[in-house]
């Protein structure tokens, strides 16, 4: 989550988003494009124009994906087993009209979840009545470990609260501010729209407007009008807004919708079939990056060909649930993915072991997961992003499991995006994660920031490789992914993620970001994969 944290950043933080990267970037090459993509046209162009691929399944576990959208009908994953809205499980898996993936976040009645806590407040919650007001000397031995961590939450809880409520004062006051002088304008000159034109000829009619009018021009200079912007401060607002409302909300639990047995932690079969839902944008957005058609002149071409998604719900807007990812990733392993894009992450975890016990499964099966290293500019070494690929109480790791960093499309130091989550041990590869253009939810298309977006343009990368060469184990496939990776900025100087300072700026070398120093290249990847024989089979 972006976290604006003073007055004076606010406006700085959006004339950032409003520099706009080139168009398809994260596709184009850095040698013939000057540009750092994947090189995923010229791949297309030069290494697999003759080639055959094998269509593979993509799991596509968020927030749901709009399987109507224009660019995304013709290569969503269809259940042929399952008849359409018969109410009859066909296929006997367990999960009724299962027609392109499913939703664990709704239940029998159609009704979905949409907005949730975190899991932090989730963790308060539960823990609050057993050790609110003691000290560590009430505390038995055996409740010792439990009360440290109910210390720590109640902590970082009363940090994220106290936070919310200042950014949201803070970004109220901002915007009824620009609003006010958006009316001022208008009415003084008489127009619709205040562009970069009006601004010039408004004059200011006291000393706060003279303060403000520059700072104005900068946004409207890279929004087109105050009216736009508006539009995205309300954004910010509504963020902060719903933090207070429902991520932070003690008294908020919006479960009983499911109808589960939340405290069952192996249940599975609960749900319904409304793989969309209610809020689809960040799953459709991400679905778009890794298959969206290509070559169809609509909209924007995604990574990869020969590719199904499958939607599979299971990320409201606040933190996901374990029993839910859990089961996300058993259905999609089950369904037949080769690969499994996981665009989330959260401070916290309930119950680890069971998330765990799926990456094994899906390691077990031969499946990919690709994950998402998070957007708080955090080592993610030292302060741990769940789901992670370390074991529970072990230092073994799955051998399955690939963490993405973000990359930037500017040059230089800023190579690495601001927001992204980082680590030496635990990130693995760095990939274009910074205003990428996707297919958004309702039809259209729209540029999102995050590694949620690098995430899915190393899936794609990672599912043209088991596409086209379908005899690659998935650790073969995590194992080019690193060893192909571009590291031409690997010994690179750069802006350490946010070390952005208004007097000391940090810098870094870029291979202390990730373990291979390195940014995921698909026409690396290819090149790798050819030299890779086809193991003869034992029969």
């Amino acid at each position: 989550m972006k976290k604006i944290i003073i007055l004076a950043s606010l406006f700085f933080a959006y004339s950032l988003s409003a520099q706009k990267g080139p168009a398809n970037w994260f596709n184009l090459d850095p040698s013939t494009n000057k540009v750092n993509g994947v090189a995923t046209e010229r791949t297309y162009k030069e290494l697999l124009k003759d080639k055959k691929a094998k269509t593979i399944i993509v799991g596509v576990i968020d927030s749901g994906v709009d399987y109507n959208h224009e660019d995304l009908k013709d290569v969503m994953w269809t259940n042929e087993k399952e008849i359409p809205a018969n109410g009859i499980d066909d296929d006997k898996n367990g999960y009724i009209d299962d027609i392109h993936g499913w939703n664990f976040l709704g239940g029998k009645d159609g009704k979905n979840v949409d907005h949730e806590t975190l899991e932090l407040t989730r963790l308060y919650r539960e823990l609050k009545p057993k050790y609110d007001g003691k000290t560590e000397k009430e505390i038995v031995a055996k409740d010792k470990v439990e009360f440290k961590l109910y210390q720590q939450v109640k902590y970082d809880y009363d940090a994220e609260l106290n936070e919310a409520n200042q950014n949201l004062v803070q970004i109220s006051f901002i915007q009824q501010l620009v609003e006010t002088m958006n009316l001022r304008i208008k009415d003084q000159l008489k127009v619709d729209k205040v562009s970069t034109e009006q601004l010039d000829q408004f004059k200011a009619e006291d000393a706060q407007q003279k303060q403000v009018l520059p700072i104005l021009k900068g946004m409207v200079a890279q929004y087109g009008d105050l009216d736009s912007f508006l539009e995205k401060m309300q954004e910010g607002t509504d963020h902060f807004d719903d933090m207070l409302k429902y991520n932070l909300n003690l008294e908020y639990d919006p479960r009983n919708i499911v109808g589960d047995d939340y405290k069952n932690q192996t249940e599975k079969y609960y749900g319904n079939a409304d793989c969309n839902g209610p809020s689809s944008l960040h799953g459709t957005h991400v679905a778009g990056i890794i298959a969206a058609k290509r070559g169809n002149n609509v909209g924007m071409d995604g990574v990869a060909d020969n590719v199904k998604i499958m939607a599979i719900r299971a990320v409201p807007n606040g933190d996901e649930r374990d029993k839910d990812i859990a089961n996300a990733i058993y259905y999609a392993v089950d369904n037949g993915a080769s690969v499994i894009n996981m665009s989330f992450g959260k401070k916290y975890s309930y119950n680890k072991k069971i998330v765990d016990d799926a990456v094994k499964y899906a390691e077990s099966k031969d499946v990919l997961i690709i994950h998402a290293a998070g957007n708080e500019a955090l080592n993610i070494d030292e302060i741990q992003h769940f789901p992670c690929k370390r074991f529970e109480g072990t230092k073994k790791q799955a051998k399955n499991f690939v963490d993405v960093g973000a990359l930037s499309w500017k040059e230089g130091e800023n190579i690495p995006a601001e927001f992204s989550n980082y680590g030496k041990k635990t990130v693995d590869v760095f990939a274009p994660g910074v205003d990428i253009y996707s297919t958004k939810s309702g039809g259209g298309y729209i540029d999102e920031s995050g590694t949620s977006m690098a995430c899915p343009v190393t899936a794609g990368v990672a599912a043209v490789l088991r596409s086209y060469y379908p005899h690659l184990t998935a650790v073969e496939v995590k194992k080019i992914l690193a060893k192909s990776s571009n590291t031409e900025f690997k010994k690179a100087e750069v802006v350490k993620p946010g070390g952005q300072g208004e007097k000391v700026t940090l810098k870094v070398k870029f291979s202390e970001l990730s373990n291979t120093g390195g940014v995921v290249n698909l026409y690396n990847a290819v090149q790798m994969a050819n030299k890779v024989k086809v193991k003869k089979s034992k029969d």
